[in-house]
């Protein structure tokens, strides 16, 4: 039997955590699917890739070997996809663009209008991400550019900040702050938070509180892969949440209060696109989105 590249995948991910559990975290993956996963794989290759017990997991020499012919085989693969999916975008005039939320203050169809003005024969292809890819598709080659949340750690990626907005605390209707007008972030000091996964990296911590690249030190209960996702278990009143003020506009709905924090820095919308890209289509929408931001004066709550 063949291994499939998600077996490889799995493998690799355990293989460099040398840990199942952090593995099936950074995944999105049970602990007991991914175990299943790579004993499938064992029996498929005849071979044992782990020694494990309950204190540490660590390759055997079948695993290295494995370990150095998966990660070629799966970079050539990624390069390839990356490389059929940009010439069919070029040959279909598409712009692929993701987003991790929804855009609030009219920005996107501002910046819509300015580019098709520019590059009026091209369309744009708008692809939404979960929070687990903090980059929305450009660490992986599958968009061109994207609206981000900052911060984003990404090196090969150069960001330019749109927007700059208020942070807010998004709280149950029947919280016991929900009647404040603005509260200081210490006020929420004990409260459960709902969270990004660990693989939007710095950005987790950033909508936890975190200042100055420190841990944030509030307490989780939960994870959210989207906004929609964030907002239904804050409306259930498990958790609360740190928003950006156009967000709190764009997902609002009953049941749920967004207070300004005054002493929190804000939030960073930016467009984001992968350093060296010189396609001129590419080029004309971050500058249309760019100038777009500069023109526009949002309102906040």
């Amino acid at each position: 039997m063949d291994a499939h590249l998600r077996d490889l995948r799995y493998f690799v991910s355990v293989a460099e955590e040398l840990s199942f559990t952090r593995a099936a975290e950074q995944l999105r993956v049970s602990q007991p699917a991914l175990s299943k996963q790579i004993r499938g794989l064992e029996r498929a290759l005849g071979a044992q890739l782990f020694d494990r017990d309950h204190r540490q997991v660590q390759l055997t020499a079948a695993g290295q070997t494995l370990l150095t012919t998966a990660r070629r085989v799966l970079s050539d693969w990624d390069d390839t996809t990356t490389a059929v999916a940009e010439l069919a975008a070029r040959e279909q005039r598409t712009l692929r663009v993701g987003t991790l939320t929804a855009i609030g203050h009219q920005l996107y169809a501002q910046v819509v209008d300015r580019f098709t003005r520019c590059e009026p024969s091209w369309r744009i292809q708008l692809r939404s991400f979960g929070w687990g890819d903090p980059t929305a598709g450009l660490g992986e080659g599958s968009t061109d550019a994207a609206f981000l949340w900052l911060p984003v750690d990404a090196r090969d990626i150069h960001t330019e900040i749109l927007l700059r907005e208020p942070r807010f605390v998004a709280l149950s209707s029947r919280h016991r702050l929900a009647h404040r007008e603005a509260v200081e972030f210490h006020e929420l000091a004990g409260e459960a938070f709902v969270a990004l996964p660990r693989s939007a990296g710095p950005l987790r911590e950033f909508w936890l509180g975190a200042t100055d690249g420190e841990a944030a030190t509030v307490t989780v209960v939960a994870e959210a892969t989207s906004a929609d996702e964030k907002f239904e278990i804050i409306s259930s009143g498990t958790a609360i949440s740190l928003v950006a003020a156009g967000n709190a506009v764009v997902y609002s709905r009953p049941g749920i209060v967004c207070v300004p924090v005054t002493d929190l820095a804000p939030a960073n919308l930016a467009i984001a696109w992968r350093r060296g890209e010189s396609r001129r289509a590419v080029q004309a929408f971050v500058q249309a989105a760019i100038d777009a931001a500069r023109a526009g004066e949002p309102d906040f709550p």
